[in-house]
């Protein structure tokens, strides 16, 4: 098989795995009575070759989401002529802030002060605007506080303050809150309640900051309750581009 042939019989299975997501996203928007437009899908793009992204972009895709700065940042730039939003959704250490803020256009994973003490710096140096999520954590351990979760993310205790970190900052603007489903405490396998609680806190951070309205939650797993609870943007990678060999 020629690597043309290759690439074309990965694009019918993209293109039919996008199809099936896509219909996912609207009939569980039409279960919520909510307009399909009202969600947007970001495809995670995270161990998978360029070449994928771009039959992603040729397909329509508009936002795509990395979480290894290490993989990204060549990815990003193999990609630089594509009209692509990217969404920075790990762990971010400030080691990698400058080289993230090369390519990404909003860090979902905003969760404590000095990581947004070095991204408006490098923002700042770069001469560009830097949307951001406060990322939120409802591990057992952090369920009220403002302590950080075991996958990253602050407490909801300490979300009004990162918030307020985050506006206030030169180069950073504050869109809205992410969530991952917890793995433990209250809400471990109650993935709906865990996104309706991330919608509360959305509306009370709305109050301060207007125009925080973005709800980053759900992934291939749980994207209908995610949509159910309000979420305006769904993560999905397996879902669109198959397991990886090798990652389970």
């Amino acid at each position: 098989m020629t690597q043309a042939q290759d690439l074309q019989g990965r694009e019918q299975e993209i293109a039919a795995n996008l199809a099936a997501v896509e219909e996912r996203i609207s009939a569980a928007c039409a279960a919520a009575g909510r307009k399909r437009g009202d969600v947007t899908l970001i495809v995670v793009t995270k161990t998978y070759p360029a070449s994928d992204v771009r039959i992603l972009s040729g397909l329509g895709v508009r936002h795509v989401a990395e979480n290894r700065d290490q993989d990204a940042a060549p990815k990003a730039a193999a990609c630089s002529d594509l009209p692509l939003t990217w969404h920075f959704v790990g762990q971010l250490q400030t080691n990698k802030v400058r080289s993230v803020v090369g390519y990404a256009d909003v860090v979902q994973s905003v969760d404590r002060a000095r990581l947004v003490t070095a991204l408006s710096k490098e923002a700042v140096r770069a001469e560009r605007e830097l949307g951001c999520l406060i990322q939120v954590a409802f591990d057992a351990d952090v369920e009220e506080g403002a302590g950080r979760g075991d996958r990253g993310g602050v407490g909801p205790g300490g979300v009004e303050e990162l918030a307020g970190l985050v506006a206030e900052a030169p180069g950073l603007r504050l869109d809205g809150l992410m969530t991952v489903a917890p793995l433990t405490g209250t809400y471990a396998g109650r993935q709906q309640a865990a996104f309706e609680r991330l919608m509360d806190l959305s509306t009370h951070l709305r109050v301060a900051h207007p125009a925080a309205n973005m709800v980053s939650a759900g992934m291939s797993s749980d994207l209908e309750q995610a949509v159910a609870a309000g979420a305006t943007h769904v993560r999905v990678g397996t879902a669109v581009l198959g397991v990886r060999p090798g990652l389970g």
